[in-house]
């Protein structure tokens, strides 16, 4: 739901604006502002976002669609967690700078968590995939 609920968000004008400061400073993806205007990119971000958040979502009745989408969140997590390193202004200066977070890191910090949840599901839809069940079905044994 988090992770559809931010890549809805990113159809919106200000979501594309603010994003636009996290790519540009990005050694592996300002290419792709490049390429794409930003609103472009916002939603095309938005787009994957939305595509792996549902497929993670089929994880009880297709865990090979949930491991895909899984897998999908884990490289978007691990991409804008290198925000952290890249995007000016994450440490807080009055703190002594990094690793003391400013709002603008502490806000990055939270895809730690996000791709820590799309470790586990990952590693839960595999195991249900290769048992040849769903995912967390209820009633099923292990």
């Amino acid at each position: 739901m988090v992770v559809a609920w931010i890549g809805a968000l990113k159809y919106t004008e200000s979501e594309a604006v603010r994003i636009q400061q996290y790519i540009t400073h990005s050694p592996f993806m300002s290419w792709i502002a490049d390429a794409l205007n930003v609103r472009a990119l916002s939603n095309v971000l938005g787009t994957v976002e939305i595509i792996a958040a549902l497929l993670v979502a089929l994880g009880p009745w297709l865990p090979h669609f949930s491991a895909v989408g899984s897998a999908l969140a884990s490289l978007l997590f691990l991409a804008t967690l290198s925000f952290l390193f890249t995007t000016p202004g994450v440490g807080d200066p009055t703190a002594g700078g990094f690793p003391a977070l400013s709002p603008l890191g502490q806000f990055l910090l939270k895809d730690l968590v996000l791709l820590g949840a799309s470790l586990w599901t990952l590693g839960e839809s595999i195991a249900a995939a290769r048992l040849g069940r769903s995912a967390r079905a209820p009633g099923r044994p292990a």
